[in-house]
C-alpha cells in the first residue's frame, strides 16, 4: 500500500501556485487598465483613463508600466505598486506604437501626426529628441545598437534611424508594401514582412541592400522570435499554418499547421524544463494551439474565450496569458498542464484551461510586473 501511494503521488501533478506579481491589461473600449493579481488569480482594480489604450509595456526594475493611447497621442505611467497613474506625456496628435531604447532608459513613441519618432526619457518623462519622418509610420523595432527600423507603408519604405544620435541614417525602398519589421539578434539584418507581396525580405543594415526575398504561402501579419533568437515564426491570412524562418541562414525552414487562422504568438524558453513551446492564438475558433518547437509536433489545443488576439507568458513561463477581445476576459493556461504528469504528450491533445478572469471591454494588450 505504501508503494502504491508513492506511485500515485509521483504521477500526480503538483498543485498550481501563482506568479508573484500583477498583469496590467489595456481595455480599449472601456478606456481602462485592469490590474490582475496573478498570485491570487483575481481582478484587483480597474484604472480609468481619459483615452482608449492600445498597448502596454513594463519596466521591471522600476516597477512601472507604460500605456499608449494612440488617438490621444498620450503615454501614461502607472506605478505597479500603488496601481495609480503617476505621470503622462504627449508629443503629438496621434501615435502608432512605442518601444524601449536598448538601455531601457527611454521610451520612443512613433507618431503619425506629425510623422516622427519622439524620445521620452524616463527621468524627466518629457518629450526630448524628435526624429522627423517623411510619411507616417505604422510600427517599428529597435536593435541592440539602438537603431530603429520604421515601417512606412505610404511610400513603401523602411526608415533606419539612430536613436543615439537622433537622426535618420538610411531609407530603404521595398518592393511590396511593408507591414512588419524585426531586427535579427545581432542588429546586422532587418526582416521586413509584406502582406501585399506575401513575403519576408531580409536587408543588410550597413548597406541597406536586400539579401534575399523569401516568398511565403501566407500574408505575414504576426512575427514571433524563439527564446534563443534563432527562429522567426510568421503567421497571417491565407493559410492555417505558421512559417518558420531561420534568420541566420536566411531561409524558410518549413511551414507547419497551427490551427485555424493562426494569429498572435508567444514562446516559452524551455529552461529549466524542456521542451520550448510555440503558442498560437486561433481567434476564429476561440482556441490556442501549442506546438513543440524542437520536434514541430502538435502538443495541445486549449479552448479559451471568444476572440483570442493577444498572448504573452509570465516571466517564469508557468502561465500563458491570453486576452480574449470579444468576451472581455483573461484566460490563463498552465504550461505544466500541456503534457501528462509524466511529461508525455497528451493522447487527446485537449489540454485544460486553468482559469478565466473578466478584465473589461476589448482587452488588446498586457504587461506583467513581478515582485520578489
Amino acid at each position: 500500500m505504501l508503494l502504491a501511494s508513492a506511485g500515485v503521488a509521483a504521477c500526480t501533478r503538483q498543485k498550481a501556485i501563482g506568479f508573484p506579481g500583477f498583469c496590467f491589461v489595456a481595455n480599449q473600449e472601456s478606456r481602462s487598465v485592469a490590474v490582475v493579481d496573478l498570485n491570487r488569480f483575481r481582478l484587483r482594480k480597474q484604472i480609468s483613463l481619459d483615452a482608449a489604450p492600445a498597448a502596454v509595456v513594463e519596466h521591471s526594475s522600476r516597477k512601472t508600466v507604460y500605456v499608449l493611447a494612440p488617438d490621444a497621442g498620450t503615454v501614461y505611467e502607472i506605478d505597479a505598486r500603488t496601481h495609480a497613474v503617476t505621470r503622462r506625456a504627449r508629443a503629438g496628435n496621434q501615435a502608432a506604437a512605442m518601444q524601449w531604447s536598448f538601455a531601457k532608459d527611454a521610451l520612443w513613441v512613433l507618431y503619425r501626426d506629425p510623422p516622427s519618432l519622439v524620445e521620452l526619457p524616463l527621468d524627466s518623462f518629457r518629450p526630448n529628441r524628435r526624429i522627423r519622418l517623411a510619411s507616417p509610420g505604422l510600427t517599428f523595432d529597435v536593435s541592440r545598437d539602438n537603431q530603429a527600423a520604421v515601417v512606412c507603408p505610404q511610400d513603401a519604405s523602411i526608415v533606419l534611424a539612430s536613436l543615439s544620435r537622433g537622426s535618420i541614417e538610411r531609407t530603404i525602398a521595398g518592393r511590396g508594401v511593408p507591414s512588419l519589421v524585426r531586427y535579427r539578434w545581432d542588429g546586422q539584418h532587418v526582416l521586413v514582412g509584406s502582406a501585399t507581396d506575401h513575403s519576408v525580405a531580409i536587408f543588410d543594415v550597413p548597406t541597406g541592400k536586400v539579401m534575399v526575398r523569401l516568398p511565403l504561402p501566407l500574408e505575414p501579419r504576426n512575427f514571433c522570435v524563439s527564446a534563443d533568437d534563432g527562429q522567426l515564426f510568421v503567421s497571417g491570412d491565407g493559410m492555417d499554418a505558421v512559417a518558420i524562418i531561420f534568420p541566420s541562414t536566411t531561409e524558410v525552414e518549413q511551414t507547419i499547421l497551427a490551427g485555424h487562422a493562426p494569429g498572435a504568438m508567444a514562446v516559452t524558453k524551455g529552461v529549466p524544463q524542456p521542451p520550448p513551446y510555440l503558442l498560437v492564438t486561433n481567434p476564429d475558433s476561440d482556441k490556442v494551439t501549442v506546438i513543440n518547437i524542437d520536434t514541430r509536433e502538435l502538443v495541445a489545443v486549449v479552448q479559451v474565450g471568444r476572440g483570442p488576439r493577444f498572448i504573452r507568458m509570465t516571466p517564469d513561463d508557468q502561465y500563458a496569458l491570453v486576452l480574449n477581445r470579444e468576451s472581455g476576459d483573461l484566460a490563463m493556461i498552465r504550461t505544466a498542464a500541456l503534457t501528462t504528469p509524466d511529461g508525455y504528450t497528451r493522447r487527446s491533445r485537449q489540454a485544460p484551461l486553468f482559469t478565466m478572469i473578466p478584465v473589461g471591454e476589448m482587452p488588446v494588450s498586457a504587461a506583467v510586473v513581478g515582485f520578489p
